[in-house]
């Protein structure tokens, strides 16, 4: 069986997301506390990843509005670049994959207010929220593309 998982890399959470064996839908599975450290993130990830037969991971890139590339998609790139690497490292097949993330934050907040919970409740939820809205992008477009392949990782460079 085949799982994605999708990560939000919020600035106090690492929010998790995974999808189902048909690659259909994302749920939310929790979030990891970063404690200002989001390399220390990687290992609670990697043991996600493995207990989880995860085989591609989306990675939230926040792209400034423009377009172009700010301090938290930098941040963002190195940690799923060093997420790459340890995966080899402990000899893990798995894809790692950026994907735009611009407005998921705001979709998540939107579907915890639909949901009931009122804006300060969100916290807890909305990072775990913001990889289900990103993965489930990630899993609505693969399932749309013609070509099998899931393409570029977009970590080069």
């Amino acid at each position: 069986m085949s799982y994605w998982l999708g990560i939000d890399l919020g600035n106090a959470r690492v929010g998790l997301a995974l999808s189902d064996p048909e690659l259909t839908f994302a749920h939310p599975i929790g979030n990891i506390q970063v404690r200002g450290d989001y390399f220390q993130a990687l290992y609670d990830v990697l043991d996600v990843i493995e207990d989880n037969h995860v085989d591609h991971v989306v990675v939230g890139y926040p792209l400034l509005l423009n377009g172009t590339e700010g301090a938290s998609a930098k941040k963002a790139r190195r940690w799923a670049k060093n997420l790459e690497r340890r995966l080899e490292n402990e000899g893990i097949h798995a894809t790692v994959q950026l994907l735009d993330e611009r407005m998921t934050t705001v979709s998540a907040h939107r579907q915890l207010s639909e949901a009931g919970l009122r804006s300060r409740e969100h916290r807890p939820s909305v990072d775990q929220q913001s990889a289900v809205v990103l993965l489930q992008a990630a899993l609505d477009a693969a399932a749309r593309a013609t070509d099998p392949s899931i393409g570029s990782t977009g970590l080069e460079g």
